[in-house]
């Protein structure tokens, strides 16, 4: 089975690589000339040593899948592939986790290789003779919280592509999903009652960033594991032919 995941990853990775053509591969270059030259010069130090950094290495890898991944399935649909693929000796656990892990791998590696990229460039830029690096902590909470996060947006994304028509309408829904899993956390909180809201960032503020950063990778891990479920269950090769 492991070959075969290795078989449908290395299919997606072309497909990803060659989408868009020269196009796609610029806008790749800018992304990472972004997250690992452009933010890290404007920022300065404080993008190796403030612990909101998790923020953003959260963020990027989830920005990054939700790009590519609303066509694992609908972009078959549309060029009508689904069939042929549906139709090959690949089991479906492959062909599911093959999508997954590709989505995975070029969101988060593309993560790291910013997050690197970020580092070299403070170090240049900010370091005045002085190696700047990341805390053990910060650097290993960015590692699995990126991880995370695009395992999160991979799981959602296939899920969501599973069922749409068009990898538009895939996006579409993706994208809504993401921006309620991230606003309706802040938009709750208001919600509450100023004595509950002053007692939640007490909390917070007591709890310190490593603890909160726990409970977050804690909330991911979770999400993570529901929503592979989901798809697991949801991934039946005859209804998907049938469609």
């Amino acid at each position: 089975m492991i070959a075969d995941i290795q078989t449908m990853m290395w299919k997606e990775w072309k497909e990803i690589l060659l989408q868009g053509g020269r196009r796609g591969q610029w806008n790749l270059l800018i992304t990472i000339g972004v997250f690992g030259m452009f933010m890290p010069w404007q920022f300065g130090a404080a993008w190796v040593t403030s612990p909101m950094s998790l923020i953003y290495w959260a963020w990027v890898p989830l920005f990054m899948v939700t790009v590519v991944i609303a066509d694992a399935f609908a972009g078959e649909r549309e060029r009508h592939t689904l069939e042929t693929l549906l139709a090959s000796r690949l089991s479906d656990r492959a062909i599911l986790f093959g999508k997954v892990a590709a989505g995975v791998s070029y969101g988060w590696g593309l993560a790291m290789v910013s997050m690197l990229l970020g580092l070299v460039t403070v170090n240049v830029l900010h370091g005045r003779g002085h190696l700047v690096l990341y805390s053990p902590g910060v650097g290993v909470g960015i590692v699995v919280l990126s991880l995370l996060s695009a395992i999160l947006a991979a799981s959602a994304g296939v899920l969501i592509s599973l069922r749409a028509s068009t990898v538009r309408q895939a996006q579409q829904t993706l994208s809504l999903a993401i921006m309620a899993l991230l606003f309706v956390p802040i938009f709750g909180a208001q919600a509450l009652p100023s004595q509950m809201r002053d007692h939640l960032a007490t909390t917070l503020a007591t709890a310190g960033a490593s603890k909160i950063a726990l409970l977050v990778m804690a909330a991911l891990l979770i999400l993570d594991m529901a929503l592979m479920s989901a798809a697991i269950a949801r991934f039946q090769r005859a209804r998907l032919i049938l469609d």
